[in-house]
């Protein structure tokens, strides 16, 4: 009796050790390094492609509480993500290398999971005793796409994700950026001087950028006439088309930041998050772009202090494909046409990487839950976690498509407080203690994972 998991990314690393610190073993598939992708450069598991930000980590943020959540569910991701946290303002980001390495080591040293190299080209044989849970990710190879394309009896949509720059430390002109948190928010000791680098423009500085930004040349994207691209990570380039001031009310908002040189907000800002724990590297944040890569050294070096900037990577775009979750799931991350066989991760439909791993923890526990003949369950709506299970298996199937968690899905309150603040927070108790009392009535979710 072994669950089998394919794909060793967020979501497979969880329910690997979800299930594992329950007793049972896990075959843990991972195509990698035998069969590359575009984007990964190591054979880590858990290994961060895009952003190394988790997004927010307090509790009047919905991200936040889905996190505290996972915490209370001992989840691996959580505590690798925890010990490996990099300075962010109110933000979780960590230092992608050491968390994955955290991982890697937390699964390839417990004696109940083994790791097998190699693709896995076809949906594996699944029953109650030997549950399959697809965690391939968005990069998941041609034909496991394929099959899996066949197993729902419908297309696959599928949208494009980029990624950010990073550039060297040593190359930013620190006498053009300064330091500060937005609205001088951070949870993480930085000596009070925030925890961002911020390159700041004057309106003339901005124009020349946005003039250079809609005027560079795109990498090209298959079938982009048909691309889709998730609204959280839209590349800057296609903001830019949308409008002049668009950025200026995205990624670079000049809001809650004061230049100290003019005692003023900027009229806009380019924000460098910190990448690694050694602080030498750090991403340009929301800049997720498919500009080609000498056309973006020359638009990126428009910014005020990157001029002489050295790229340790360019920005780059790849496909991301998912299931309809609405007509393929159950709320317990099952399939509904083989409930032996689950999905999790951003193939089942979510996005983020707090979302991934939380689908791949919920599948984890439903999957020991069938090799014990026990019901499956999920959390209720009344729960982030719970909430965005019930989305992934509720929305409408015609116009679905991935969501980040939002107080918006979860179920309302009966009494809301007045204000917003007081409102999220009331949401996030609730929340905390229905998942305790889901927690202490589900037999496996009750047994705390191996700290």
């Amino acid at each position: 009796m072994a669950v089998k998991v394919v794909g060793g990314g967020l979501a497979g690393a969880e329910a690997s050790w979800q299930v594992a610190s329950r007793g049972v073993p896990v075959v843990l598939h991972e195509m990698r390094p035998d069969r590359p992708t575009p984007v990964h450069t190591t054979d880590h598991l858990a290994e961060l492609v895009c952003s190394n930000s988790f997004r927010g980590d307090k509790l009047d943020n919905a991200v936040g509480l889905l996190k505290e959540e996972m915490r209370q569910l001992g989840s691996l991701v959580m505590r690798a993500a925890d010990a490996s946290r990099v300075p962010a303002g109110a933000a979780l980001a960590v230092d992608r290398e050491r968390f994955s390495a955290l991982i890697t080591s937390e699964l390839s040293s417990h004696p109940l999971i083994t790791i097998v190299r190699g693709e896995v080209t076809n949906i594996p044989e699944s029953t109650e005793q030997e549950p399959v849970i697809i965690a391939t990710g968005p990069l998941t190879s041609e034909s496991l796409t394929a099959d899996v394309a066949r197993f729902v009896g419908a297309q696959h949509l599928y949208f494009y994700d980029a990624i950010s720059p990073i550039v060297l430390a040593d190359s930013i002109d620190r006498a053009k950026v300064f330091r500060q948190s937005r609205w001088n928010r951070s949870l993480v000791d930085s000596a009070g001087e925030g925890d961002y680098l911020n390159c700041p423009m004057t309106r003339e500085e901005y124009g020349r950028f946005y003039d250079g930004l809609v005027h560079a040349e795109s990498a090209t994207v298959h079938d982009f006439d048909k691309a889709r691209f998730f609204e959280g990570c839209l590349p800057i380039e296609v903001m830019a088309h949308r409008g002049v001031d668009t950025l200026r009310f995205g990624p670079m908002k000049p809001v809650g930041l004061t230049d100290p040189r003019t005692g003023r907000e900027p009229y806009a800002a380019v924000q460098l998050r910190q990448d690694n724990l050694a602080g030498d590297h750090y991403s340009l944040v929301g800049f997720q772009t498919q500009i080609k890569w000498g056309e973006q050294a020359r638009v990126l070096r428009l910014v005020p202090g990157l001029e002489q900037a050295e790229f340790v990577r360019f920005g780059m775009v790849h496909r991301n494909t998912y299931v309809n979750g609405p007509t393929v799931l159950a709320e317990t991350w099952q399939t509904r046409r083989r409930p032996s066989l689950l999905f999790a991760g951003q193939m089942s439909g979510v996005e983020g990487y707090v979302e991934s791993a939380a689908s791949g923890l919920l599948a984890g526990l439903n999957a020991v839950a069938l090799t014990r003949g026990q019901p499956t369950s999920s959390p209720p709506r009344t729960t982030a976690i719970g909430a965005l299970s019930y989305y992934v298996s509720h929305a409408d199937p015609a116009h679905y498509e991935p969501s980040n968690i939002t107080f918006g899905i979860m179920e309302r309150l009966p009494a809301p407080p007045r204000g917003a603040a007081e409102r999220k927070l009331a949401m996030s108790r609730r929340a905390l203690a229905a998942l305790e009392e889901w927690r202490q009535a589900s037999p496996c979710a009750s047994i705390s994972a191996r700290s």
